[in-house]
C-alpha cells in the first residue's frame, strides 16, 4: 500500500493525494489495515483480507461477504475534491444484488456501481444516507470475472468507465468539496476487490 500527500510551499497551496493498495502483505481473515469500513442503513457487512489465486495482483484481495443495505469501505487519510479513483473487482455471488462500486467525496458523496445481475452501470449521489439515482446505462458485467471500474471527477464533471470504455459522462452539482474515496457494495453482494488506486487534490 502507498499513500502520498504532497504539500506545496505555502499554506494556501493545495495538497495532492496519490495512492495504491493491492491488499498484499496483510493477514487473510483480518479487516483491511488503513481502511474504515461500515454500512449505510443497517446490516452486518464483513470486509476482510482474503487470499485469491485469481487476483490481478496476487495473493490477496479485499472481500465483502456479509450483508447490509449499502456496505462501504473507505481509504483512511484521503480528502479529495477533484481526481481519479479506480479498482478491479469481481462480483462473485448475490441473489438480490451482485455488484462492485466506487465512492468519492464521501460521506455524503457519489457512488458508481456496476451490477452483474442487471448488466448496467449506475451513478448515484447520497443525501442523509439516502441513495439517489442520477443515471444508469446498460453494460455487460459478467459474474465471476474481473472488471475495472474507473471514475474521473473534476468540479461538476464526472466520467464513469467500465473495462476501459466510458459508460456515463455528465455534469452534476449535488456534491462538492473534499471527501474520502473507497469501495462499495449493496445488499447480499459477495464481491472481491484488488488494485485500488487514486490520485487528486
Amino acid at each position: 500500500m502507498r499513500l502520498l500527500a504532497v504539500t506545496g510551499a505555502t499554506p494556501m497551496a493545495s495538497i495532492a493525494f496519490a495512492g495504491t493498495d493491492g491488499f498484499d502483505g496483510q493477514l487473510p481473515g483480518t479487516p483491511p489495515r488503513g481502511w474504515t469500513c461500515g454500512v449505510t442503513s443497517g446490516g452486518q457487512p464483513k470486509w476482510t483480507i482474503e487470499a485469491d489465486a485469481t487476483a490481478p495482483s496476487p495473493p490477496n484481495v479485499l472481500k465483502q461477504s456479509g450483508q447490509g443495505t449499502f456496505p462501504w469501505c473507505v481509504k483512511d487519510g484521503t480528502a479529495i475534491t477533484d481526481g481519479t479513483v479506480e479498482v478491479k473487482f469481481k462480483p462473485v455471488a448475490g441473489r438480490e444484488d451482485r455488484a462492485g462500486g466506487l465512492v468519492w467525496r464521501w460521506k455524503d458523496g457519489y457512488i458508481a456501481r456496476a451490477n452483474a445481475l442487471e448488466d448496467n452501470v449506475s451513478l448515484y449521489h447520497t443525501e442523509g444516507g439516502r441513495r439517489i439515482t442520477i443515471k444508469y446505462m446498460n453494460a455487460p458485467v459478467a459474474s465471476s470475472v474481473w472488471h475495472t471500474l474507473r471514475v474521473q471527477f473534476s468540479g461538476t464533471h464526472i466520467r464513469v468507465s467500465l473495462d476501459g470504455k466510458p459508460r456515463i459522462e455528465l455534469d452534476d452539482a449535488h456534491i462538492s468539496g473534499a471527501g474520502a474515496v473507497g469501495v462499495w457494495t449493496k445488499a447480499d453482494s459477495v464481491t472481491v476487490f484488488d488494485d485500488f488506486s487514486f490520485e487528486g487534490k
